[in-house]
C-alpha cells in the first residue's frame, strides 16, 4: 500500500462512525440492584463518562436485599459473569463487591475499578495492586452535624443517628466513630445506632423526642427486616419514618433528601463517585497508565441540599451563607 494510500484509509478511520467500530466492553458488578437511588445516581455518573463510547453490562449482587448469607453464593455468580462477559475492565461498586471480588481480580491482570468503598482498601487485599484502582466514599457525618447546628436557635444538644445494620453502617461505626455508639461533635451529643428489625427502628423514631433528643438523622435504611424476616422496602422505611418522626430529621445522601424524607444537609451524590470512576475507566483504556497509579481518589466533600417542604414543616431556616451555597428540591 502506497503512502497515499495508507493516509486515506487513516483519514477514513478518524471519521468512521462509532458505532462502525468495536466498543471495548466494561462490566459493572453493583453490590446492590438499579432500583436503589444511589446505584442510580452512579450509573448516571458512569453513563455520562462511559456510555458513548464504550459497551456497558451490569451485574446486580443485591446484597442489600438478600440475607447475609447468601453473599458469597452473589459474589459466585457475579466472578462467573465476568467469565462469560470477558470485559476490557470492571467496575466494582461499593463495598460487598470489592469484599467479595476484589482479591480475585487482583491475580489477574485485568484492569479494575471501584467506587463507592467506605472501608479501608487495605482490608480488601486490593491496596497499591497495580491493576486495581478506584474512589472513596467518606460520609461527612461530623462535618454534617457541624454544618446544622446553627439552624437551631434554641440549641442542638443530643441527635440521633440511625443507620441500618449493613456493611457500609459498620464500616461508618468504626471510622467515624472509632467502634463507639457515642461521640461529641461540636458540643452536640450523638448517639449512633445500628438497626437490624424494623420494629425496633420505628420504635427509634417515635420515640426520639421522649428520650432527649433535639434531631434525628437517618443514614442507611436498607437491609432492614420485619419480624417475619421479610425485606422492608427502603422507600417504605424512609416515608414512614418522615411521617412519624417527633423532631427533625436530616440526612447524609442527596437520596435522602426531599418532600417524604429528610430536610438533607450536607450530602454526598452517588453521581460524583459514578463520574469520577468513569474518568479513571477511560484514562485506563485510552493510555498505558498503570491503574494504581491514578488513586485512590477521594470524591468531593459534599454539597448542601434540603428540602422546601421539610424545612417549613420543621419550622427552620437555614443561615444566609449557608442557603446562599445550597441547593433545593422541591
Amino acid at each position: 500500500m502506497n503512502v497515499l494510500a495508507r493516509l486515506l484509509c487513516g483519514f477514513l478511520l478518524l471519521f468512521m462512525p462509532l458505532e462502525g467500530l468495536s466498543k471495548q466492553k466494561i462490566l459493572v458488578i453493583e453490590s446492590y440492584h438499579q432500583e436503589y437511588s444511589w446505584d442510580k445516581s452512579y450509573i448516571e455518573g458512569l453513563e455520562s463518562v462511559l456510555g458513548e463510547n464504550y459497551q456497558l453490562t451490569y451485574f446486580e449482587m443485591d446484597t442489600k436485599r438478600i440475607p447475609v448469607s447468601r453473599h458469597r453464593s452473589r459474589g459466585e455468580l457475579a466472578w462467573q459473569r465476568y467469565l462469560d462477559v470477558k470485559p476490557d475492565l470492571v467496575i466494582l461498586g461499593d463495598d460487598n463487591a470489592l469484599k467479595y471480588l476484589g482479591s480475585r481480580f487482583a491475580k489477574t491482570p485485568l484492569p479494575v475499578v471501584y467506587l463507592g468503598i467506605n472501608n479501608n482498601p487495605r482490608r480488601y487485599h486490593v491496596h497499591q495492586r497495580h491493576n486495581i484502582t478506584g474512589v472513596l466514599e467518606r460520609p461527612l457525618i461530623k462535618r454534617s452535624i457541624s454544618s446544622i447546628k446553627p439552624m437551631f436557635p434554641e440549641g442542638l444538644n443530643r441527635m440521633l443517628i440511625l443507620f441500618d445494620d449493613g456493611t457500609t453502617a459498620k464500616t461508618v461505626l468504626q471510622e467515624e466513630f472509632g467502634g463507639e455508639s457515642q461521640l461529641s461533635v461540636s458540643g452536640v451529643k450523638l448517639d449512633l445506632r445500628l438497626i437490624s428489625r424494623w420494629d425496633d427502628w420505628q420504635q427509634a423514631v417515635s420515640s426520639a423526642k421522649e428520650q432527649g433528643y433535639d434531631a434525628i438523622a437517618f443514614g442507611l435504611y436498607h437491609t432492614l427486616r420485619d419480624s417475619k424476616n421479610k425485606y422492608v422496602e427502603a422507600s417504605e422505611v424512609i416515608e414512614w419514618s418522615s411521617q412519624h418522626t417527633p423532631v427533625p430529621p436530616f440526612g447524609f445522601w442527596d437520596f435522602a433528601v426531599g418532600k417524604n424524607k429528610t430536610i438533607g444537609g450536607l450530602v454526598l451524590f452517588g453521581f460524583e463517585q459514578g463520574r469520577i470512576a468513569g474518568e479513571l475507566a477511560h484514562s485506563i483504556l485510552t493510555t498505558d497508565v498503570e491503574p494504581h497509579t491514578l488513586g485512590p481518589i477521594t470524591a468531593e466533600k459534599g454539597r448542601y441540599l434540603f428540602s422546601r417542604s421539610q424545612l417549613e414543616r420543621h419550622h427552620l431556616t437555614l443561615p444566609r451563607k449557608m442557603a446562599n451555597k445550597a441547593s433545593f428540591v422541591e
